[in-house]
């Protein structure tokens, strides 16, 4: 195949040729980046479009407004109210006596009335401890919102790193695919001609029906991985940008496992939440103890009312204002028996927030101690492809010799493709373990992860563009693109 240089050289030399590609490639390098997303962007995409978050944020919300509605019981309630009726009398009754001479009356008539009456809560208990306990249910929803946030932060970002784990990893696969490819080739036209057995070209043909059945495993998970990416934010892409080769693998900062526990104590959202249920579950005993206590309020009532019958004028009104008390002194039991339940539950909100305050000490734990494996493990991947690079050259060598076999050859190249896949995986895992220290600590925000976006390069771009051929590993080289190298040292 000619090199891109030779390719435009020959086509040069066709008049006008040069005028009709230029707006071509200018039309590529302004769209090329455009097309390819980093994870700071599709993070905000997230942010704005996730589902979960989403529904969060309406829940956050309508605690707000629950905590208005418990302020109202608490401020002046003012009730109107109006009646117009017609009145009609039917009189069927009839008596053998002679009766005195009785006032006229309409048995017809009209009438009207209106009320009005206004009371203010001077002092209830109940209503009291209700806006007190909805003021903390608000600060637990948006602790709880806090969490979700930082958990789709998370779940972005290790979409994200598995799309890009799941190309190098097919990347690999494919260059295994077309290096033994060629091997079984090879073995084909010696067994040919007389210079090995036909068991080497079956040992061939079945590392090559391995190799091929690992491509398309890891063809599949790139396209999953995309899929789960869209599910995140509800956009589909095209193209990311890759990893940088030379990404900082270091240890965490603070460099012990107690500082980021201490800072977890302070910051992570779901044990501030948990914690705030206690409070929470504490209000609920106040408020079921206050059902024993008594309420007074102040009122003032208006009426006026008015009809039509002929013997009557005028109208009638009147007007009240006072204080009214409430004492309590026995429904059944039943407060009692509320402030006993309600007690039980704020001692199981409390062993709540001890299993949580454990589980997130241990999450901490757990990532610190797998970050920190991650760095030594990245190293010592990275020397295993070096090794074993070396080790399929040399059985190479011997197999030309005639010191080792074909199924030496074929399994120092497996091993070289699976060390090249497992150090691709070693430098993911310690971006996502990475990132889940510091959900786990409560300290994931944008600022971690515009950090972690910095490690991109726009020269890595990751297309979800696979050969439509699945049987042709040389397309799917053409597409993915090269195995991931790791530096040298």
């Amino acid at each position: 195949m000619p090199s891109r240089q030779a390719l435009f050289t020959r086509r040069s030399r066709v008049p006008g040729a040069r005028w009709r590609l230029l707006p071509l490639l200018v039309a590529a390098a302004l769209a090329s980046p455009a097309q390819a997303a980093d994870l700071w962007s599709i993070a905000r995409d997230a942010l704005d479009n996730n589902a979960t978050l989403a529904s969060s944020r309406s829940t956050y919300q309508s605690t707000e407004a629950s905590r208005d509605v418990q302020r109202g019981d608490l401020l002046p309630q003012i009730d109107a109210q109006a009646r117009v009726a017609n009145n009609r009398t039917f009189d069927r009754q009839t008596s053998s006596q002679p009766q005195p001479t009785a006032t006229p009356s309409d048995d017809n008539y009209n009438s009207a009335s209106v009320s009005v009456q206004a009371t203010q809560a001077l002092f209830d208990a109940t209503n009291w401890y209700e806006l007190k306990r909805s003021e903390k249910q608000v600060d637990q929803q948006s602790l709880t919102l806090e969490q979700t946030r930082q958990q789709v932060l998370f779940d972005v970002s290790d979409a994200y790193f598995a799309i890009l784990q799941a190309r190098d990893i097919l990347a690999a696969r494919v260059a295994q695919e077309k290096a033994i490819r060629r091997q079984l080739e090879q073995a084909k036209e010696q067994f040919q001609v007389g210079l090995i057995a036909i068991t080497d070209v079956h040992e061939a043909q079945a590392s090559y029906d391995l190799a091929r059945a690992q491509r398309i495993a890891a063809a599949n998970d790139l396209q999953v991985s995309f899929e789960a990416l869209e599910r995140l934010t509800g956009k589909r892409y095209d193209s990311i940008e890759g990893l940088a080769g030379d990404i900082p693998i270091e240890t965490p900062r603070p460099a012990t496992r107690d500082a980021w526990v201490s800072m977890a104590m302070e910051n992570n959202p779901t044990l501030l939440a948990t914690r705030k249920g206690i409070d929470i579950a504490r209000d609920n005993v106040d408020i079921a103890r206050a059902g024993h206590l008594p309420t007074l309020d102040a009122y003032a009532d208006y009426n006026y009312s008015n009809n039509d019958i002929d013997y009557l004028s005028g109208h009638n009104s009147g007007a009240e204002i006072g204080l009214q008390a409430s004492v309590p002194i026995f429904h059944g039991g039943s407060t009692s028996a509320q402030v006993k339940s309600n007690t039980y539950k704020l001692e199981a909100s409390q062993y709540d927030f001890e299993a949580q305050r454990r589980q997130t000490t241990q999450q901490v734990r757990s990532f610190y101690t797998q970050v920190v494996n991650d760095v030594q493990t990245v190293e010592a991947r990275r020397q295993a492809v070096v090794s074993n690079r070396s080790a399929l050259e040399a059985t190479r060598s011997g197999y030309q010799v005639g010191t080792r076999n074909i199924v030496d050859v074929l399994q120092a190249e497996q091993n070289l493709y699976d060390a090249l896949a497992s150090y691709a995986q070693s430098r993911y895992a310690y971006v996502t373990d990475m990132l889940g220290l510091r959900r786990e600590s409560g300290t994931l925000d944008t600022e971690a992860l515009r950090t972690v976006n910095d490690w991109l390069s726009e020269t890595e771009n990751v297309r979800l563009d696979l050969p439509a051929d699945a049987n042709d590993g040389d397309a799917a080289v053409m597409d993915i693109g090269a195995p991931p190298t790791p530096p040298a040292e």
